[in-house]
């Protein structure tokens, strides 16, 4: 069983891929710091950039955003899970043989004790034999030793002493080899019993290797069954969101048509402003004539721009923090580049938000994908119309008509309109144009 669930770990495998090189701690922690913090971008600019979109747009884009997110992750882990299989495979390669070794050498030590066994039963069996032949000599006398003492000649003497003396060697060289292969055989019998617990600990690891590349082999075939479905889920996501362009394309026009009245309305206002400006100065001017003084200056023109800290922290995030920036921004559907005209402050559900200036509430109330907006009108500064739009809002608590206070509650920030998470889009107005409210804002 053993030796069939290797040789099946040592065939089996995926197309395996390179190991990566180990880092060390500290720059394994910092890569892990870095990749969180581009994961973490990521996911903001995505918020970003489906601002503007339905919930069911926006859940699209997400979706496939995610599939797309875990795909390069499920990937890494499948080349994890394949060099693990394939340095397990190793391993268990060098323990087979380590452990085929070890019983070659088991084979052998047996082989070795058993002549030693048949050759000590011989010298055994010939040292019997000789105390046989001594005791039937006769009070323990050897007959080869008879034999030199009956002899009759010197010459005959001399050969029996030769014959005995060699006899003698013979019987001492006997005892010395049994007791040679006696202390072999002991030493191979200890030999024996530690390549015998080595083959127990051998086999113990090799099973242990085969449930390791076992689990490594489910875990690469889970990732690679998870690879394929999310290339799928891919591919389908991308066509339901291909699907869904002409609904992207009527969201986008609202928005647009939203945009495009409320710019009526600030020019609206701002011509109003000025019409009565130029009508208290006329009168102020008419006033003074007929009272012989000098004449009011007239209505400052617009400068066009305004600079330096307007406005304060209108959330209550503290410090700000700009989860998207002013400018021209991609459509995740259409694919075009369209002006993002405001920034994007991180808040929470339902989290305090406040006039970042004193000024007086031109409208709260829903604006379509805008949500629930609170527009604030600050006058002129340098002769242009400054103006504020807080959008999103779960709801208002300052109405049209009403004075507000820099830092003053003007309602709590959330998900209205067409918005793809909880946050502020703060946008700013100079002459009725949106400008970067990035530079305007202070702390």
């Amino acid at each position: 069983m053993l030796a069939a669930s290797l040789a099946g770990l040592l065939a089996a495998g995926l197309a395996l891929a390179p190991p990566a090189a180990g880092d060390p701690i500290t720059d394994q922690r910092r890569d892990a710091e870095q990749r969180a913090a581009a994961a973490e971008r990521r996911a903001e600019e995505l918020q970003a950039s489906i601002e503007g979109l339905s919930a069911e747009l926006s859940q699209a884009v997400l979706d496939l955003q995610a599939t797309q997110a875990r795909l390069p992750v499920a990937q890494a882990e499948l080349a994890a899970a394949q060099e693990t299989l394939e340095r397990t495979q190793r391993e268990a390669a060098l323990i087979a043989a380590r452990l085929q070794d070890a019983q070659d050498q088991q084979n052998a030590i047996t082989e070795t004790i058993a002549a030693d066994d048949a050759r000590g039963q011989e010298i055994r069996a010939s040292i019997g034999q000789l105390a046989r032949r001594a005791y039937k000599g006769g009070q323990g006398a050897m007959p080869e030793l008879d034999l030199v003492m009956e002899s009759e000649t010197t010459e005959d003497f001399v050969d029996q002493s030769a014959r005995l003396a060699t006899a003698l060697r013979t019987q001492t060289r006997t005892l010395e080899e049994l007791r040679e292969i006696e202390a072999a055989n002991r030493n191979s019998q200890v030999r024996l019993t530690a390549v015998k617990d080595r083959i127990t600990e051998l086999k113990i690891e090799a099973e242990q290797k085969v449930v390791e590349a076992d689990a490594a082999r489910a875990a690469a075939q889970a990732r690679q069954a998870e690879i394929e479905r999310l290339i799928a889920d891919q591919t389908a996501r991308q066509q339901a969101i291909a699907g869904m362009k002409a609904q992207a394309e009527a969201e986008q026009a609202q928005i647009d048509a939203q945009r495009n009245a409320i710019a009526a309305e600030l020019a609206d206002i701002i011509a109003r402003e000025r019409a009565a400006a130029e009508a208290a100065r006329a009168a102020a001017a008419a006033a003074a004539a007929a009272a012989g003084k000098k004449p009011p200056p007239a209505v400052p023109a617009p400068s066009g721009s305004v600079s330096g800290s307007m406005f304060s922290n209108p959330t209550s995030i503290d410090p700000m923090y700009v989860t998207s920036e002013y400018g021209m921004r991609l459509h995740p559907i259409l694919g075009y580049t369209r002006l993002h005209a405001g920034i994007d402050l991180r808040t929470y559900c339902n989290t305090p938000l406040y006039a970042p200036r004193d000024g007086r509430v031109r409208w709260a109330e829903w604006r379509n994908g805008f949500g629930n907006q609170v527009m604030i009108d600050y006058g002129t500064v340098d002769g242009n119309s400054l103006m504020t739009s807080s959008n999103h809002l779960t709801r208002a608590v300052v109405g049209a008509g009403q004075q507000v206070s820099r830092g003053q509650l003007i309602g709590y920030s959330g998900n209205t309109g067409l918005s793809g998470a909880c946050h502020l889009h703060f946008e700013v107005y100079v002459n009725g144009s949106t400008v970067n409210p990035r530079p305007l804002l202070g702390r």
